[in-house]
């Protein structure tokens, strides 16, 4: 069966159903979500039940950057500065240096086991260099499981921040095996230029994007996502035209705007939530649908000793070298060794060698597709095993509550408070989203000239106004204070 435009809907709209279906039973199974969407894609495809020929990689890759796009950027949202602060160093470390040294050693480790070129087995070792977390959590999500200190945090900033390097790294190496008579070391300025530019880029346009947020007036609460939409696109596409790496500012962006007080932030959150798993589904099951299973088996071989190698030698070795110079326990630091999981980023990169024209391409496709998937079953089906084995896991209750949860759980609060808005306060004519008020109270009703109103981000405070907020504790209240007097 061929996709044209008259059955696209229908085909995509089926493979949706079934695949929040399945997801919805690999929480109790256990099953990561990843390989039930690859395996539906497969499936629906050429080699499968449903016979959906596609091969467009260029269409597949297209889909795979949208995508990436939304899942970066909603990682983004979802992470707290607050929490990440301690490990910020050694998330860093992960990142950049962990990627590199992946990289390196497993490129070295496919040129003594195969016919590669030098630069065709350091691309490949690039393309897979990066890790997951998306399957990860919500494998330790369905068995009840937290993680210990600051396990979770330091997962979170590697996975949501390293894609860039390996980004990097797949063009890099890609460019020398196009271009035969190029240097390695012209690649280099090439390097800090992408990250630099993507960095500065993320920060600038995550400042703009928060006044953009908070001063424009759309007077439509559901306008407020699809002005992010825009905005996340724009910072993507505007970092890439001036040669920067746009994930990585797309990410900066992101946790820049999730660390700040914006209009109809709660409403933002939960689209861009459910955004993400919509794009995972939909990326899963195009890759899905662009694999060949037959043209795979060939390569299940070497295939399988390139995944063995990376999970037990190269993600563990890169892990230990990264993390020498931090204080960190052995248990933790075999932990985030074994997390490193590999997903369908690297099955997108893969299609750029594929687009570029590399003879080995094809080959280089399949390896990739069949190293995730090994690492999916192998590293994926294991995780809660391994953390209880190394006692990093706590119980799910004794998880703590981040600050993004507060915003879209929207815990009751105890205690009802009154704060008057005297005359000459500060806060006369501001915004509610400029106090700087703290997330564990809200203002629920404002009096203003015997009437009550209900307040919103944009609304403005005005003299002799009086606020009734809803906290947990009297501690909170005196937030509220400093925030409203000072």
């Amino acid at each position: 069966m061929n996709i044209t435009t008259e059955n696209i809907l229908l085909i995509g709209s089926l493979l949706l159903f079934i695949s929040i279906l399945a997801g919805k039973s690999s929480y109790k199974f256990g099953v990561p979500t990843l390989i039930l969407f690859l395996g539906i894609g497969m499936l629906a495809g050429t080699d499968g039940i449903g016979g959906i020929h596609f091969d467009n990689p260029k269409a597949a890759q297209f889909i795979g950057i949208v995508s990436l796009n939304f899942i970066l950027f909603s990682g983004g949202l979802d992470t707290s500065f607050k929490s990440v602060k301690p490990i910020l160093k050694e998330g860093i470390v992960l990142s950049t240096l962990g990627v590199l040294l992946t990289a390196l050693s497993l490129g070295t480790f496919v040129y003594y086991v195969t016919d590669f070129t030098f630069y065709e087995s350091m691309l490949l070792g690039s393309i897979v260099s990066s890790t997951d977390a998306a399957a990860v959590f919500s494998i330790l999500r369905s068995k009840s499981l937290a993680l210990k200190k600051n396990i979770r945090p330091t997962l979170e900033l590697e996975s949501g921040s390293n894609d860039p390097m390996a980004y990097v790294l797949t063009i890099a190496f890609l460019s020398l095996v196009v271009n035969q008579d190029q240097d390695i070391i012209s690649v280099i300025p090439v390097f800090f230029q992408q990250m630099i530019l993507g960095a500065v880029a993320g920060f600038g346009f995550g400042r703009l994007s928060k006044l953009i947020i908070n001063k424009i007036k759309l007077g439509i609460e559901g306008l407020y996502p699809v002005l992010v939409i825009a905005l996340m696109f724009i910072t993507f596409s505007a970092t890439d035209f001036i040669g920067g790496n746009g994930f990585l500012a797309i990410y900066i962006c992101a946790v820049f705007l999730g660390n700040q007080d914006l209009i109809h932030k709660k409403t933002i959150l939960k689209m861009f939530d459910g955004l993400a798993w919509l794009m995972q589904i939909v990326l899963f099951l195009t890759l899905g649908l662009l694999v060949f299973p037959s043209e795979i088996i060939p390569y299940m071989g070497i295939g399988l000793m390139i995944s063995l190698f990376l999970i037990f030698v190269a993600r563990p070795v890169a892990v230990f070298i990264s993390t020498v110079f931090f204080k960190m326990k052995l248990r933790r630091r075999l932990y985030i060794s074994w997390v490193g999981l590999r997903g369908a980023v690297p099955i997108v990169f893969a299609t750029y060698p594929l687009l570029a024209g590399v003879d080995k391409a094809p080959m280089i496709f399949n390896i990739v597709f069949f190293i995730s998937v090994t690492s999916v079953l192998i590293q994926g089906t294991s995780l809660t095993v391994v953390a209880k084995w190394l006692r990093v896991g706590i119980p799910e209750d004794q998880k703590r509550i981040t600050e993004v949860d507060r915003i879209l759980l929207d815990f009751p609060k105890s205690l009802l408070k009154e704060f008057d808005i005297l005359p000459g306060a500060s806060v006369i004519n501001k915004q509610i989203v400029d106090l700087n008020f703290p997330s564990t109270a809200f203002i629920v009703m404002i009096q203003r000239n015997g009437k009550y109103i209900r307040p919103g981000g944009s609304t403005k405070l005005e003299q002799d106004d009086t606020l009734m907020i809803l906290a947990d504790t009297e501690k909170d209240f005196e937030e509220v204070g400093k925030s409203l007097y000072s």
